[in-house]
């Protein structure tokens, strides 16, 4: 089998590692070798399933041990396999870069044999890049579960970003569609790289100069969504978790897909993938990292799915009406970020506007404030915006045709919030 033929089953086999990241770390090249890395990342484009994509995104082998149900390169699965050597993908990627083809490489693999084995084939991938192709672009290695900790040590002084997909959301879960894998293998490197990256920050050798650092771009995970029957609710406050104790950059939802066939799993006919829901994970997500939402306030046991038609932040602001209108001119940051229609950058806007002038429904337009959402949660001097008529029954309806023209109109005494996922 020759290398391209290779780089046709192994580049397929890795189209479901999320990797929509930018490189989060900047470099020179320096003109002692080829490439850099730029802090904005690698530039984006697109497959034809509309994943985005900005690297080369390889597996060195899908010859696996394991038998995860839900994998299509899983050991019992009827598929074409192959592996490169570690010169070949070295070349390969070194090929592609001088062609421009690509800025950077996302390198993950089956577990061939054992855990040990295969890390010590991707670092000599990365050794070869590094040391002899003088390859400063970005890297980012799936650390193996389960291997040597000098082995994935290593593997994170040659790669810019690492992570340990946690696979699924519960241990339960785990057990019964991986029976190979244990929740305590995937911690433990995700406890080590993050105890890796905080060393590498603070270390200075005794001669002055800074060690090799350890996954400068920090490390990132990636869950299934939809194969298993966790509530939104124990995902969100899964990845607050594992935020707020691994020190993570990216929790990635993956929209369960149906690529293999076992009695465990939802049937492939007539199966859709939870798409919509993956959509409402990644925004709650923003809603913690950015808008200092806890998963708590989100979701409760009452309610623990998203409502599928208004996205967190609207559905927590309409179960929370007593907190509204807030006053533009007076509220404080924290509140302000609560308002659906405003963000971050908008919220600071205002804060520097109001300094300057009183506040009006013009300006708050034209500091990016989306008032088609936050008309009916803000007011300027004590006024909402003029012309509009607010009645509570009604918001979500208009929320919903923002979002959905398609469901409008609709009658507001029709709906109702958290309609559990179809």
């Amino acid at each position: 089998m020759d290398v391209m033929d290779k780089l046709a089953i192994l580049a397929d086999a890795a189209k479901y590692d999320a990797a929509c990241t930018s490189s989060g770390v900047s470099r020179k090249g320096g003109g002692r070798g080829m490439g850099s890395t730029l802090l904005a990342g690698c530039c984006h484009s697109f497959s034809a399933d509309g994943r985005c994509i900005s690297l080369l995104k390889v597996l060195l082998t899908n010859v696996c041990t394991y038998d995860c149900q839900y994998c299509v390169n899983r050991r019992s699965s009827d598929v074409p396999r192959a592996s490169f050597t570690p010169r070949e993908l070295a070349q390969l990627t070194i090929a592609f870069y001088r062609r421009n083809y690509i800025e950077g490489l996302f390198l993950s693999s089956a577990v061939a044999g054992n855990p040990d084995d295969t890390t010590q084939r991707m670092i000599e991938v990365l050794r070869l890049l590094r040391e002899e192709y003088r390859f400063g672009g970005y890297i980012h290695a799936k650390a193996i579960p389960g291997a040597d900790p000098l082995l994935t040590w290593r593997l994170g002084t040659l790669a810019d970003r690492m992570s340990v997909n946690i696979e699924l959301p519960s241990e339960e879960s785990l057990n019964r569609l991986c029976p190979d894998k244990r929740k305590g293998d995937i911690l433990a490197p995700m406890g080590q790289i993050r105890d890796g990256i905080a060393a590498s920050r603070g270390d200075i050798s005794l001669r002055g100069t800074l060690p090799p650092k350890f996954a400068p771009a920090g490390q990132s995970t990636q869950m299934i969504i939809g194969a298993t029957p966790e509530s939104d609710r124990h995902i969100l406050t899964l990845a607050q978790g594992l935020y707020r104790r691994y020190g993570l950059k990216r929790v990635f939802y993956s929209a369960y897909l149906p690529v293999s066939h076992s009695k465990l799993l939802p049937a492939a006919q007539g199966f859709q993938p939870p798409l919509l829901r993956e959509h409402r994970l990644y925004q709650a997500d923003w809603l913690l990292r950015y808008y200092h939402f806890r998963a708590e306030e989100l979701l409760d046991e009452a309610h623990p799915n998203f409502d599928q038609r208004v996205d967190p932040k609207c559905a927590w602001a309409l179960r929370h009406m007593e907190q509204f209108p807030v006053e533009a001119s007076t509220a404080d940051y924290e509140m302000l970020l609560r308002v659906p229609g405003i963000g971050v950058r908008s919220a600071r806007r205002i804060l520097s506007a109001r300094r300057a002038a009183p506040l009006t429904f013009e300006v708050l337009k034209k500091v990016g404030v989306v008032l088609k959402r936050a008309e009916y949660f803000l007011t300027c001097g004590g006024k909402y915006l003029p012309g509009l008529r607010v009645r509570q029954d009604r918001v979500l309806g208009h929320l919903v045709a923002l979002e959905r023209p398609a469901l409008a109109p609709v009658q507001a005494e029709q709906l109702s919030l958290f309609e559990p996922w179809q």
